[in-house]
């Protein structure tokens, strides 16, 4: 869901046409390490998302030195990845409502909104879809039981 927007940023660094503006197209070495960091940035983030869904997310992987094999308290991913997905949602949101109610700023092509809506359209759903993903883990990390703990069946009395 991210991904697209991040090549979006590459396709204006790149000075693909239809990606960006013109007056993007032709920028400067600032603008290219700004959007190179923006992706790799953005990406890392992301990818950080799985821990939330994978065994790394609750500790530490062994290979990691001093730390591996440390449990993981569940607030320091909770806490961060609630805040993502709050942040992201604020602001994919007001840049998509700012867009239909004030339209795009002035130069660029009917290609280039378009191309740019279509990079940027599933960033909508990133924000809801991480902050569903923390309450998971939030709820699994914290109930009584614990994630692996399993729970005897009674057997029948005779």
């Amino acid at each position: 869901m991210i991904l697209p927007s991040g090549l979006w940023r590459m396709g204006v660094m790149l000075a693909i046409p239809g990606f960006g503006t013109a007056e993007a197209r032709n920028h400067g070495a600032g603008l290219d390490l700004y959007l190179i960091l923006l992706f790799v940035i953005s990406e890392a983030l992301g990818l950080l998302t799985l821990g939330l869904v994978q065994p790394w997310g609750e500790a530490v992987p062994r290979w990691i030195p001093l730390l591996g094999g440390r449990r993981i308290p569940p607030l320091a991913a909770v806490v961060p990845a609630a805040l993502g997905a709050l942040a992201s949602t604020g602001v994919v949101y007001y840049f998509f409502l700012s867009i239909l109610f004030a339209g795009f700023p002035p130069g660029h092509t009917t290609t280039e909104e378009i191309i740019l809506t279509v990079c940027y359209l599933p960033l909508l759903a990133w924000g809801p879809l991480l902050g569903s993903v923390t309450y998971a883990y939030y709820r699994r990390r914290t109930s009584r039981q614990g994630p692996h703990t399993h729970t005897p069946t009674p057997t029948p009395s005779p």
